[in-house]
């Protein structure tokens, strides 16, 4: 027991729920002890030096010493890697089938005893003793892993089978350009930049809010983006289990040719030793992830506008004063969000009838002043016979059981709950029915919480037991192996039901917990990040992570969940939250309101403005939308997006581009009213002033508390909302002499599944005269707006 865990059991063991808690943690400690295997004696293995290849379609198998390995390059160029027989199936990861293979991709020998795949995007080099160096068609490296290591237990006899069930613990370091920078790992409060340390792959509540440096968090994802001058690449290790990821940054030897590569060393507990490796530019990278993975979903389109939650609404009354504060100001308001205080005693898929005795007449009367009602969805279901929710799955047989056959129980907002699990198709066949009664109850979208699994607990992990037995689709398994796609599958469940209970609407789902591939079911958000500068900086960090692990669709608590933001934070937060994906003010029960209005007429007229252009951007959000799911490129971009091979861009952490059109510099620091902002290259437009600005370089710009920096790329089309009721007009700015420019836009079709065609738009000068153009068509059928001519 460390001292944080010491703090924990202090302070909860003073309520009725902290003894409890207490209880459910000895009770966890003493079924762990009972159900996991002891710690036996263990022998360490390598791969021993090649002895033969066997060519495949897209690569082939080499075997060594004591192990295998087989390379395989599929057809868009993603590489697969698996050790000791592991294939790419299954996985929780993969959208479907692993891609077909590169049928012109060839195993051939290669010098020093070694083997090569040459391909038209990638070369894979394999030393003679397991090195495996993945390499541009030109032979520059980009990443060499050297061979692995696995530790299993001494009296195994078949190795190989053995690393295919995941009874053997790995390690595997690798090296990368000396100027490479880490990007990645899921949701991570310190990055985006991922610094030198040790990052432990495992979802958790962090037990309270959080700040930079706290870590792990509740999304964590074996996925890096590594990018250098040589170019960039992702690398995932498709391997669920508990891990750890240690990352040192290179060093180059100033000209002297002595240049100390950067490393970095995985290791897993248990699992299979397999991974994908994908090159090229972060555009091509992102979307090859996404074809891997699955199409981000795309959001209906009211849930791009500005949605307000608050745990502690407490009641309708608290709700329509809410909704119609916002009306009686003018402010625009999407989605009300109602959290575990409008259920019964907190219990799942229920509803407090005195504080909420028509929840359907009220979603209704909302619906009709254009605001949604999202529901809270939390896994645990009340250990309670007779109540509805525990009688139907216990009659299903439908929650997590032990090594002895026993039901897995745990303290959660309920009290005592258990839990089902979602790795059994079956069950999330009978979780998905319930939702039936969430869209009875009148709300339009929900929205996962407290499912990395949460148990509380005053000391150890705050989840379910380690020897929890889990179904695994069928394979069977613990919750070692089960614990990070717990919140994945859980969304899978959410998802495919809202399709099956409303097939003519797109869901909308969004979930704090996940692995690689949740971008198919729907989003996520930052989780209690704590109020205060440091929170702030940590929102922005979050979204631009995971960004680049393929989730899109994210945002922070706009105000943080904890405390009482002063009117500066609070606008500077909301002047953020205008320009990310998910729009929303969220809070504690213990914490203060979010509404605008609260922090004064100064905030209320700011916060007014940043509300206002989110309303007037919304065409353009609906397009970066579609993009995502088009084409894996997130809505919100790091600087280097179109420009890897700038370092000074690769090291900005305070800035991002939004689509390919703006580059938003949000202020993060208390009491600035200039910041400086490093611009890609390219001639960009100060929207508020219309100053150009040439880059790459820096520029100080005036960020007084009304607004936050966002310019404008040169010769870029956005779309943004018209005058008139519906209508979408061009926003143009004016191209730089000499070049050209562009934009699309995607028609926003409503909340159903039509799939417009996307409408592409080109920017020059004539004589002096912006000339706009649409492809496929003799003349532009929207109203054009041309800024920043000169």
């Amino acid at each position: 027991m460390d001292a944080r865990d010491l703090l924990r059991l202090v302070r909860t063991v003073r309520t009725a729920r902290g003894v409890r808690s207490l209880r459910s943690a000895l009770r966890r400690r003493c079924t762990d002890r009972a159900g996991l295997p002891r710690p036996g004696a263990e022998r360490a293995r390598v791969p021993g030096a090649a002895r033969g290849a066997d060519p495949l379609p897209g690569g082939g198998v080499v075997h060594f010493a004591r192990s295998s390995l087989r390379v395989r390059v599929a057809a868009g160029g993603a590489v697969f890697c698996g050790w000791d027989g592991a294939g790419p199936e299954p996985s929780y990861a993969l959208a479907g089938p692993g891609p077909e293979a590169d049928k012109r991709a060839v195993l051939e020998p290669d010098t020093d005893g070694g083997w090569r795949v040459v391909s038209e995007r990638v070369l894979v080099v394999v030393g003679r003793h397991g090195t495996v160096e993945v390499r541009t068609p030109g032979g520059v490296l980009l990443r060499r892993d050297l061979p692995p290591r696995w530790w299993e237990p001494a009296d195994a006899v078949d190795t190989e089978a053995c690393g295919r069930r995941g009874g053997a613990r790995w390690a595997v370091r690798s090296e990368v350009p000396a100027d490479a920078r880490f990007f990645g790992l899921g949701g991570r409060s310190a990055g985006p930049r991922l610094r030198d340390g040790t990052y432990r792959l495992w979802n958790t509540d962090p037990d309270g809010a959080f700040a930079p440096g706290d870590d792990p968090l509740y999304i964590t994802m074996p996925v890096q983006l590594v990018v250098a001058d040589a170019g960039t690449h992702l690398v995932f290790h498709d391997d669920a289990w508990d891990g750890r990821v240690t990352l040192a940054e290179g060093e180059e030897g100033a000209g002297s040719g002595h240049d100390r590569p950067g490393r970095c060393e995985v290791r897993m507990d248990g699992g299979p030793l397999r991974y994908w490796v994908l090159v090229g530019t972060p555009a091509r990278v992102l979307h090859g992830w996404s074809v891997l993975t699955g199409a981000a979903a795309v959001p209906p389109s009211w849930a791009l506008g500005h949605h307000h939650a608050r745990w502690g609404f407490g009641s309708e009354q608290e709700v329509r004063r809410v909704v119609a504060g916002y009306a009686e100001r003018g402010l625009p308001l999407s989605a009300l969000h109602l959290d575990i205080d409008h259920y019964r005693g907190h219990r799942v898929f229920t509803v407090d009838r005195e504080r909420f005795p028509d929840l359907p007449g009220l979603a209704a009367e909302l619906r009709e002043k254009g605001v949604r009602l999202v529901s809270i969805v939390d896994p645990a279901v009340k250990a309670e016979p007779g109540q509805w929710v525990y009688d139907s799955g216990a009659a299903a047989d439908a929650f997590v059981r032990d090594g002895r056959g026993r039901r897995v129980r745990g303290e959660v907002w309920p009290g005592e709950s258990v839990f089902p699990d979602f790795t059994d198709p079956r069950v999330r066949k009978w979780w998905g029915g319930l939702y039936g009664e969430r869209l009875a109850q009148g709300f339009s979208g929900v929205w996962h919480d407290m499912n990395e699994p949460v148990s509380f607990a005053p000391f150890g992990d705050p989840s379910l037991p380690l020897s929890a037995r889990h179904s695994l689709e069928g394979r069977g398994g613990d919750h070692r192996e089960a614990h990070n796609v717990y919140g994945l599958s859980m969304a899978r469940a959410g998802y495919e039901a809202l399709c099956e209970l409303r097939p003519g609407e797109r869901p909308f789902l969004f979930s704090r917990s996940g692995w690689a591939g949740m971008q198919r079911y729907g989003g996520t958000w930052s989780g209690d990040v704590a109020t205060g500068w440091p929170g702030l900086r940590a929102s922005l960090a979050l979204v631009l992570g995971l960004g680049l692990c393929g989730v899109p669709y994210s945002g922070p608590d706009v105000g943080g969940f904890t405390g009482f933001p002063s009117p500066e934070l609070f606008v500077r937060w909301f002047q953020l939250g205008a320009y990310v994906p998910l729009f929303r003010t969220h809070s504690a029960i213990t914490a203060g309101r979010r509404e605008p209005w609260e922090f004064g007429a100064e905030a209320l007229e700011h916060t007014a403005a940043a509300l206002r252009e989110r309303e007037r951007l919304l065409p353009y959000f609906v397009t970066l939308a579609h993009l995502a799911h088009r084409t894996g490129a997130p809505y919100v971009r790091p600087v280097w997006w179109r420009s890897p091979e700038d370092r000074a861009l690769r090291d900005c952490e305070d800035a991002f581009l939004l689509g390919d059109a703006l580059l938003v510099a949000p202020v993060l620091e208390q009491g600035a009213d200039r910041r400086a902002v490093r611009l890609p290259r390219g001639l960009w437009y100060d929207t508020a002033t219309g100053r150009a600005y040439e880059g790459p370089g820096q520029v100080l710009l005036d960020a007084p508390l009304s607004r936050i920096p966002v310019l404008a790329r040169a010769g870029s089309v956005i779309p943004v909302r018209g005058e008139e009721a519906g209508a979408v007009e061009l926003e143009v700015w004016a191209p730089a002499p000499g070049r050209t420019g562009g934009g699309v836009l995607v028609p926003d079709a409503g909340d159903g599944w039509d799939s417009p065609e996307v409408v592409r738009f080109t920017t020059r000068l004539r004589d002096g005269e912006v000339v706009v153009e649409q492809e496929g068509a003799g003349a532009v059928e929207h109203p054009v707006r041309v800024r920043g001519a000169r």
